[in-house]
């Protein structure tokens, strides 16, 4: 329940940001005229992101037992590579997204014609590229965890988000985003290991990976899966009671690597010649 409460709040504050920043923009431009193409766009990328998730959910019911694995498996990689893609665009972007969105308005509202149709499709997209991340991580957790704890977590999660994007937006609550997005950006790649552990699984029950899966530690009896602890380590870190060396590899592999770059400085831009000799 926990982890997609806290992805969904992430996912709902960068979507939240991208909608107040832009509607910022609008009030101080003297263009609120403007807004309701804003909320078109929102409301089209909800639209898809909702419709893609059934019509995802309702393909893999109609597969068998292997096939159904498969695509779990697919899946779960989409959403790894979709979830780790977001962290790292938003380390780079943080910095720069106002800049940037007010650089595409300024383009949409110049527009001798149609500008609102340029407002609805650059919010459209900019928000779609949120739903789908969540669609597809949504898809990947709920396909591991079949009780109701995920979805309720999920709710809860855009509910939370919803109420910090008004008061974020209202001047309501003063948010550290740089921390908040550093937080939950560890917080995403130690579950995305833990997916991509899953998706190796999922290759292995599917029958197209069979390498590697020798037993390295059995804590079934220790550490249960199905108890507090367990189940509190499953949810968060992908733990497995009895992991094989194939996903002990992915797993830590994954995370040395995501979290060696994640923690990297950032390269100091170079002087040229010219700026150099002044």
């Amino acid at each position: 329940m926990l982890v997609p409460f806290l992805v969904m709040v992430r996912e709902g504050i960068e979507a939240a940001l991208i909608v107040g920043i832009v509607s910022s923009y609008l009030h101080h431009a003297r263009r609120r005229d403007m807004m309701p193409a804003v909320w078109v766009g929102v409301l089209l990328a909800s639209a898809l992101s909702l419709f893609a998730g059934a019509a995802l959910q309702m393909v893999a019911a109609e597969f068998p037992q292997k096939q159904q694995e498969l695509f779990e498996g697919i899946v779960g990689l989409v959403a790894v590579v979709m979830l780790t893609s977001m962290v790292f665009w938003m380390r780079r972007a943080a910095r720069s997204i106002k800049g940037e969105l007010h650089a595409s308005l300024d383009r949409a509202l110049a527009r001798e014609s149609g500008p609102a149709w340029a407002l609805i499709g650059m919010v459209f997209l900019a928000v779609a590229r949120e739903g789908l991340e969540s669609v597809f991580f949504l898809l990947a957790i709920f396909q591991q965890s079949q009780g109701w704890e995920a979805p309720v977590g999920a709710l809860a999660g855009i509910a939370v988000s919803v109420v910090v994007g008004i008061a974020l937006h209202k001047g309501g609550i003063r948010l550290d985003l740089r921390r908040f997005f550093r937080f939950t950006g560890v917080f995403i790649l130690l579950v995305a290991a833990g997916l991509l552990a899953g998706v190796l699984r999922k290759f292995h029950e599917a029958g197209i990976w069979n390498g590697l899966q020798g037993v390295v530690v059995d804590l079934s009896e220790a550490l249960p899966m199905d108890g507090p602890v367990g189940a509190v380590l499953a949810g968060l870190l992908g733990y497995q009671a009895v992991p094989v060396v194939g996903e002990v590899i992915v797993y830590v592999v994954f995370l040395v690597v995501s979290l060696f770059w994640f923690f990297r400085p950032a390269a100091a831009p170079s002087l040229s010649p010219a700026g150099a000799n002044r």
